[in-house]
């Protein structure tokens, strides 16, 4: 089924902040692996397999999180207001790392999968707050370690829009992960070419900005390649535009003949066609 519900004679709404954590480790055989989540059959991204994130809460921006958190990285190109809001973005991806995923990147140490298990039912149940448990703790969200990636915002036609920040986090190889049953329904760790093999086999579905940062990872060859990519990679916003090609509809990326952005933004096709219930890397015809 179609990831987004597009009508292109809709109004655009602003989009809402949100971040995703892309977790990588090196793979024991060699090379990187990722870990993906299965998002519920219903709602936004019903049933895609996507990376641990969600939207900005007002409280990510709150001043209390000093306490317990590592100064975040300065992105080459601003992704945000300023610098407090740039740490929010931090904040929620790490946040919904560890309520979707079991994920949570620290400072110094790497907690046991049931600890943090024990943290996000704590957290769910609304006798804990995040940054509560960490300074009972003496532990730092370790935010310096969250390399910013990419950015993209929901094409205008989409009645839900979100203005995205991804951020590729390297994990001990110990980390387990563990999706959380409601919001995520499974999660498994697989390299970044496996991924996109079982989305051209039919066995999963991708939404085009999950399918295009697993592109771009395809190459890396252990989770230091992984770093230089999201080093190197363009900071500038992707926000791809809804237009119809013959009888379905295409999502087209900066740098294609039909966006008004001339110039790409990221390598790959230049658009996403939906074809079969299903956003496919294609480029422009003719």
């Amino acid at each position: 089924m179609p990831t987004l519900r597009l009508d292109l004679n809709a109004a655009p709404v602003t989009p809402v902040d949100a971040a995703t954590l892309v977790v990588a480790r090196d793979d024991r055989g060699g090379g990187v692996e990722i870990f993906c989540v299965e998002r519920q059959k219903r709602g936004f991204l019903g049933g895609a397999v996507v990376f641990p994130g969600g939207k900005v809460d007002p409280d990510d921006a709150d001043a209390g999180w000093l306490a317990c958190a590592n100064e975040a990285r300065a992105p080459r190109t601003p992704m945000a207001v300023d610098a407090v809001a740039q740490r929010a973005l931090t904040i929620a991806a790490c946040r919904e790392a560890l309520e979707e995923a079991a994920i949570l990147p620290l400072e110094g140490t790497l907690v046991a999968c049931a600890d943090l298990l024990d943290w996000r039912s704590k957290i769910e149940a609304g006798t804990d707050r995040l940054r509560d448990l960490l300074i009972a703790a003496g532990l730092r969200l370790d935010l310096a370690a969250l390399r910013p990636f990419a950015r993209w915002i929901t094409p205008a036609a989409e009645p839900r829009r979100f203005d995205t920040r991804f951020f590729l986090f390297v994990a001990d190889p110990a980390l387990r992960g563990e999706h959380d049953g409601h919001e995520t329904t499974a999660s498994f760790w697989a390299t970044p070419r496996d991924v996109l093999r079982r989305f051209g086999a039919g066995e999963l579905q991708l939404a085009p900005p999950t399918h295009r940062v697993l592109e771009v990872l395809a190459g890396a060859r252990n989770a230091s390649d992984a770093l230089a990519i999201a080093d190197a990679a363009c900071l500038d916003p992707i926000c791809p535009r809804a237009v119809r090609q013959g009888d379905t509809v295409a999502i087209v990326l900066p740098g294609d003949p039909e966006h008004d952005v001339r110039v790409a933004r990221v390598a790959g096709t230049s658009r996403f066609v939906l074809r079969d219930g299903r956003f496919l890397p294609e480029d422009p015809p003719g």
